[in-house]
């Protein structure tokens, strides 16, 4: 069963990556769409590393995508070769980490928002679905299951990796991931009192028009997500509780858990890094420590909270 699985998700890795390299040919030759360069909304161009690149970059991108659909069947061959494991990794970092950029983050924070907007008769400023999520976003959330696929064939095939995750080291990463994101939940929360924790005054006063309120929203979301790490490690993380209707006392399905853990880790680890390759590039003072430097450790908090997820799934297994 095991070694069909594996087959499974290197196939689905090379069907992605053969059908993602046809459409940047296609945008090679002309075809609209391009999600990057000038069609990307991203009026600054800094948010994406590819926002400098043109339609023929798509050339490439069909190179990428033909490197991946070799290496990912690759990965089911019986054979002892190390060699497509070295290059699977890479590849799946690419895709899930370094292709997408803040706007990930962005978009799965507004649409709880989005949705609950029109009950108590928000306008969010007029904001919709398709702002939350553009093209050039959806399209990172494609290049992520891409990298995903190619990631869990590869786990499949490097037994030692999943012997790595160990139930002590699960535990310790749910630590880590709660307690990282404190730092970022503390200011947000104190902007949204009026109080210039990490900033000045001046830098407070623009906020005050609502955008430091949906701050302490995105830092009670994180909070939030906080407690429900703790679940990983938890007797209610294996049994909902007693005071749950219907489902009291039922076995919670391994990847209701791993899978919203898995999907947070990543989008975290995206935004933080967007934010440490800013900071590198010299674009914020050090005076305005608190509307940087928090958001600097989240790969931190996504790394960590992989860690647990994929150790939550390992000690469930057995």
């Amino acid at each position: 069963m095991r070694t069909i699985t594996s087959d499974l998700r290197g196939y689905a890795a090379a069907l992605w990556a053969l059908a993602y390299g046809v459409l940047g040919a296609a945008w090679a030759l002309g075809m609209p769409g391009y999600p990057w360069g000038p069609s990307d909304p991203d009026p600054d161009r800094v948010l994406s590393i590819l926002a400098g690149t043109a339609p023929r970059f798509g050339w490439w991108i069909a190179a990428f995508a033909l490197l991946t659909a070799v290496t990912a069947p690759a990965l089911t061959a019986r054979r002892d070769s190390k060699v497509p494991l070295f290059l699977a990794w890479p590849i799946a970092a690419i895709l899930i980490l370094v292709i997408p950029d803040s706007r990930l983050m962005m978009g799965v924070a507004y649409t709880p928002l989005l949705l609950i907007a029109p009950v108590f008769g928000w306008s969010l400023g007029g904001a919709t679905f398709a702002d939350a999520w553009p093209w050039p976003v959806l399209n990172q959330l494609v290049c992520v299951v891409g990298g995903l696929l190619l990631a869990a064939a590869a786990l499949a095939r490097g037994r030692g990796y999943r012997n790595w995750f160990t139930p002590e080291r699960g535990r310790r990463a749910v630590y880590v991931a709660i307690a990282v994101p404190l730092l970022y939940c503390v200011t947000r929360w104190a902007w949204a009192l009026g109080i210039p924790l990490g900033v000045s005054q001046e830098f407070l006063a623009e906020g005050e028009d609502g955008l430091w309120l949906f701050g302490a929203y995105l830092a009670t979301f994180g909070a939030f997500g906080g407690v429900l790490t703790l679940g990983l490690t938890q007797r209610w993380g294996e049994v909902f509780p007693r005071w749950l209707p219907v489902l009291s006392g039922r076995r919670v399905p391994p990847l209701l858990a791993v899978v919203p853990a898995g999907f947070v880790s990543i989008i975290v680890t995206v935004a933080g890094l967007t934010y440490v390759r800013w900071t590198i590039a010299g674009r914020f003072a050090l005076a305005e420590w608190g509307a940087w430097l928090p958001e600097c450790f989240w790969p931190i908090w996504g790394a960590a909270l992989a860690t647990a997820a994929v150790s939550y799934h390992q000690r469930r297994k057995h």
